[in-house]
């Protein structure tokens, strides 16, 4: 099932890969937003609250783990277009002994941080202690978090995007079963939310990985290749780094974000949160497309095809805008009609309207840069170009540092949830020159590569 993107028509490929991915991404965010529904609707509007409090924590941990799969296999992508099998299967041993000595090292500085750093995001003392729970059992499952994605990340690289949407289909069905057994029959609160997700990672990882054992043995480092290669690690965690703290960073501003929404109370949390989970969703799609637009850039950069890489930009910038628009409108209109799906029937939804409307609406407005974001930055990563994207991060959390200070010191809601829209809108205008400028870069390091016509 791999997919040679180095040949062939560019916009076929792009959908073709991206379509898999966008049913995935989109499963995985039902599979999050399932404890957030079940929770509401059984426990209560404050253990939603607990729950949504802590996701961009959340956030923090799986975008490590993101980044550093993802940065460490973008490697693996190059030497599958350039037709290394030997650099390829060395990158998969040296992507796996990585990424566990990753997780261990981040799960260990989470769960040493989890409760001061509940007590920085100002969480309400009402939902504190179920926060506190909730996170830090997902903390312990981070090693799921990483072999799945790791896994997933490797099929990926050449090319194959249906396996990883399997298995997310088959885990998140599995994970709304095991919170209705957990929070109902078993009585666990959101203490049973967070073991049924990280079982259900944990599962979708073992999948990822038999199939690889089974079918894709091309990837399947030999005996006497399970070991650190020095050279390979430079180059692997000199883009997985960046990705890494490129998220973190990104994470962090939204938990500054989170810290000025908490100060409104746990019915403006639980509002926002279940708004942010439906736009959430919505947005999946841009997100797909930066993952498609990585693997294709690395395959094709792997294979000196620069042109190539160029000519799927533009394509996925007219794809991606279309997109926007159409998710824009959803969200704007949709978004009270959703809330009724996260909250038991004696909750005051109309309370709720408000808070969940400010936030999507805004967020609606700056829906086309924020997928400009996804486009760029994984186009350069892909090319092996790890320190702009990364610093677009950096962009995005002083923008969203500036609108939380606003909110904390003016008790403006509106600069609360003015924090996302205003951070994509920002990083948006960063990424694309920094698009242009490793492009650049790249036609005066290596011409043109393979003649115009390998576009076709």
């Amino acid at each position: 099932m791999k997919t040679d993107m180095t040949r062939g028509g560019i916009i076929g490929i792009i959908l073709r890969f991206t379509l898999p991915l966008f049913v995935g991404n989109v499963f995985q965010t039902l599979y999050n937003m399932a404890d957030t529904i079940i929770v509401g609707r059984t426990v209560g509007e404050g253990a939603l609250a607990a729950v949504g409090s802590t996701g961009t924590i959340m956030f923090l941990m799986q975008g490590f783990a993101v980044g550093l799969t993802t940065g460490f296999t973008v490697l693996t992508s190059q030497a599958f277009g350039a037709g290394d099998e030997k650099r390829m299967r060395h990158s998969v041993a040296n992507s796996c002994l990585l990424s566990l000595i990753s997780a261990a090292l981040i799960t260990a500085v989470f769960l040493l941080v989890m409760n001061p750093l509940l007590h920085v995001m100002n969480t309400p003392d009402n939902i504190f202690a179920d926060a506190c729970t909730y996170i830090s059992i997902i903390a312990w499952g981070l090693i799921a978090c990483v072999a799945y994605n790791l896994g997933s990340a490797l099929l990926r690289a050449v090319g194959n995007s249906r396996v990883p949407l399997y298995t997310l289909l088959f885990s998140a069905g599995l994970n709304v079963v095991l919170d209705l057994v957990c929070i109902i029959n078993f009585h666990m609160g959101v203490a049973g939310a967070a073991v049924a997700t990280d079982f259900s990672q944990a599962l979708s990882a073992i999948i990822c990985f038999l199939y690889i054992y089974k079918k894709e043995k091309s990837l399947l480092p030999q005996r006497g290749e399970w070991k650190i290669y020095r050279k390979d690690t430079g180059v692997q965690m000199s883009i997985a780094l960046p990705m890494a703290l490129q998220f973190g960073i990104t994470a962090s501003g939204t938990m500054i974000m989170q810290s000025a929404i908490n100060i409104f109370g746990s019915t403006a949390v639980a509002a926002i949160t279940a708004g942010g989970k439906f736009q959430g969703m919505l947005s999946q799609g841009m997100q797909s497309m930066g993952q498609t637009m990585a693997t294709f850039s690395g395959q094709n950069f792997g294979a000196g095809k620069f042109s190539r890489v160029r000519k799927s930009v533009r394509d996925a910038v007219v794809i991606e805008i279309l997109y926007s628009l159409i998710s824009g409108v959803l969200a704007w209109f949709l978004t009270p009609a959703t809330l009724g799906f996260f909250f038991s029937g004696d909750t005051d939804i109309a309370s709720l309207v408000p808070w969940a409307n400010a936030y999507v609406h805004l967020c609606v407005t700056c829906y086309i840069p924020l997928s400009m974001i996804f486009i760029f930055r994984n186009v350069m990563q892909g090319c092996g170009y790890g320190f702009l994207p990364m610093m677009g991060g950096v962009v995005e959390f002083f923008s969203r540092l500036l609108m939380a200070w606003l909110a904390m010191k003016t008790l403006n809601s509106t600069f609360a949830v003015a924090c996302d829209p205003f951070a994509w809108l920002t990083a948006g205008i960063f990424t694309g020159v920094s698009y242009l400028f490793v492009m650049k870069d790249i036609r005066k390091k290596h011409g043109e590569g393979v003649a115009e016509a390998d576009a076709g």
